[in-house]
């Protein structure tokens, strides 16, 4: 499946995505997460949500990023959908992990692996798309333990992002 067709659905109140963009990324694959915010909070139900942001993938309104850049999601704790191409499901993960743009750049293309699996993969492929790749446990342990204060303040405020146990 291709980025154009926009794979969210539902927007909960329960995700968390920390994701942090270079010049590149945020002029051009930040602006459909701030459209989609705005329209959410305007009150645009969700299928008509998106509707509309598949329509601007369709049209071109988005447009993949003029170079090669990165993405860091480097925080200990994400909540999201697992693969957004391929199901509704949600979890709470510990994936601190890189995102390197790739536009129309497919698994395929690349011999990726599977989504959360140990090997790189292409997420959202399409003029939008990301090349993913994992940090090590070395890192993640680093990571965890400077951001502990963090998590249990996070899993005092909703019990669905807490890390799973013995993670």
């Amino acid at each position: 499946m291709r980025s154009e067709s926009w794979p969210l659905t539902d927007y909960r109140d329960d995700i968390l995505y920390p994701i942090s963009f270079d010049k590149a990324g945020a002029r051009a694959q930040m602006r459909v997460f701030f459209d989609a915010a705005e329209m959410q909070a305007n009150g645009t139900p969700a299928g008509e949500l998106k509707k509309i942001i598949k329509d601007r993938f369709k049209r071109g309104y988005y447009k993949a990023p003029e170079r090669a850049g990165v993405s860091y999601m480097l925080s200990p704790v994400l909540r999201t959908y697992f693969n957004p191409e391929e199901s509704d499901s949600v979890v709470t993960l510990n994936v601190p992990h890189v995102m390197y743009y790739a536009p129309d750049v497919s698994n395929e293309d690349i011999g990726g692996g599977k989504p959360g699996g140990m090997y790189p993969f292409v997420i959202l492929p399409g003029p939008h798309g990301y090349f993913v790749q994992l940090l090590g446990l070395t890192e993640r342990a680093a990571i965890n333990k400077e951001y502990e204060g963090m998590l249990a303040r996070l899993c005092k405020i909703k019990e669905v992002w807490c890390l799973p146990k013995g993670k």
